[in-house]
């Protein structure tokens, strides 16, 4: 649904109009100055920098930042490994037992979410940050359960953020042999004579083919059969950061039918082999090239595009930069029907706020606070599905209350002249003449919560 079902956000065009949609999309929006910078070296020359992010050194501030968070940097051996220590210790009911356990599964999630907000918000390699937004819901796992919670960072840096403008084959082995993922869909209590089919059911109907793609419930229980043996062990881990392991003895031996294809025992190998047949299926290819196209076009991808981008896909065997630059080079993406067009998460909403106010990020928890009363908590996505990026799943009356509540809050102190010169043409003139009418002292709330900066 386009934006003119509920905001007034401007048709707009020209050069500085191109800068700000390319910003709202491959970006979480334009920060001071980005639209002018974008505009002057050209839109396809900042889409083809994004897409090699190697190449945009970031902030020295950004780096020490980051650096210092050694929760994040630490092996997820030994992050689980104090997690594991302070679960263990409160079994005497001690309340300073129960203290510790508290600070450290804080400061774990803490840091786990000042990493990915703190780089969402001053990293140059926005198109990066934006993508691994994308994969890590493509790929969800849910923090609050069990060991997944000191597990998540290293997941989101080992398992997703290497691999996202790589190939899909890669991130999809990655991620299937995180202990992250072997826990949250249970993969790793899976064995011959006692099976678990969730990870093998959403490996092919979120991760890969999509629903009702010509496969069957045989089809799942044999690839969980191929799958049997794929796990990991705690101990292990804390020990040796092994964060996966092939046990033979859990392996269901026998022969498979798997989506029509004999196969033979092979170990491992089995699975490997199934992870290379899904990664470039040509289902594969347009159930997620549909997800990218709704992401960063419309709700409702044109299927040409789909089409061209699940072509690109198949011909380059899932290389996914070369997906993205089919689609950023479309005709479809830089339409004037698409801008606007896609109301924003919580997640964006919050991130572009920061982003358009400059504010300084010397707190996490604030944001993690809003995100979690916008319904949307950092790593919270309970159902492995992920969270959605469509109107529909986020525009109701209650969360825009919640929304403007929180541009009331960040506004504060910060110059509505900033803000309005870096949302540029993204914000009409109706809006321009209510906030200029304003008190100057709410004009930078009205702004960050308007129905324009609620769009992308």
């Amino acid at each position: 649904m386009a934006a003119c079902a509920w905001g007034n956000t401007p048709a707009f065009a020209g050069a500085q109009a191109d800068a700000a949609h390319v910003l709202n999309r491959l970006a979480y929006g334009p920060a001071p100055g980005d639209i002018e910078r974008v505009a002057k070296m050209g839109v396809a020359n900042y889409i083809d920098a994004q897409l090699h992010p190697e190449s945009i050194e970031l902030p020295a501030a950004l780096n020490e930042r980051l650096s210092a968070l050694d929760m994040v940097q630490r092996s997820s051996g030994e992050v689980l490994g104090d997690f594991l220590a302070v679960r263990d210790a409160v079994k005497d009911e001690a309340e300073d037992a129960k203290a510790m356990r508290r600070a450290v599964q804080a400061r774990i999630t803490t840091q786990a979410a000042e990493a990915r907000i703190a780089r969402a918000v001053a990293s140059p390699r926005q198109l990066e940050e934006v993508m691994v937004d994308f994969w890590f819901n493509h790929f969800n796992v849910f923090s609050g359960k069990g060991q997944v919670r000191p597990l998540v960072a290293s997941y989101e840096r080992d398992a997703i953020r290497p691999y996202v403008f790589g190939s899909f084959r890669d991130m999809l082995g990655a991620t299937a042999k995180h202990p992250a993922m072997l826990f949250y869909l249970d993969n790793y209590l899976s064995r011959g004579g006692k099976l678990n089919e969730n990870y093998a059911r959403e490996l092919m109907e979120l991760h890969t083919l999509g629903v009702d793609k010509g496969y069957t419930q045989k089809d799942v229980t044999e690839l969980a059969r191929m799958l049997t043996g794929w796990s990991y062990a705690p101990r292990q881990l804390v020990a040796r950061n092994e964060t996966f392991r092939f046990d033979p003895k859990r392996h269901d031996g026998g022969d498979k039918l798997w989506l029509g294809r004999v196969v033979k025992p092979q170990g491992q190998a089995e699975g490997e082999y199934a992870l290379d047949v899904l990664a470039v299926h040509p289902a594969t290819a347009r159930h997620v090239s549909a997800k990218l196209a709704q992401y960063f076009v419309q709700d409702q991808p044109p299927p040409a595009l789909v089409e061209r981008m699940a072509q690109t896909w198949v011909a380059s065997k899932g290389d996914i930069r070369s997906v993205l630059a089919t689609l950023f080079a479309s005709a479809e993406f830089m339409a004037p029907e698409a801008r606007g067009a896609k109301f924003k998460t919580p997640y964006q909403f919050v991130i572009s706020a920061a982003r358009a106010g400059a504010a300084p990020l010397a707190e996490v928890r604030p944001v993690m606070g809003a995100l979690d009363r916008l319904g949307m908590p950092l790593y919270g996505c309970q159902t492995p599905d992920g969270y959605k990026n469509t109107q529909q799943a986020w525009l109701n009356p209650d969360a825009l209350s919640r929304r403007i509540g929180y541009a009331a809050t960040l506004a504060q102190g910060v110059d509505p002249a900033m803000v309005q010169a870096a949302l540029g043409e993204t914000v009409s003139a109706r809006t321009l003449g209510i906030v200029a009418a304003s008190p100057e002292k709410i004009r930078t709330a009205m702004l960050l919560g308007s129905p324009d900066f609620m769009q992308r």
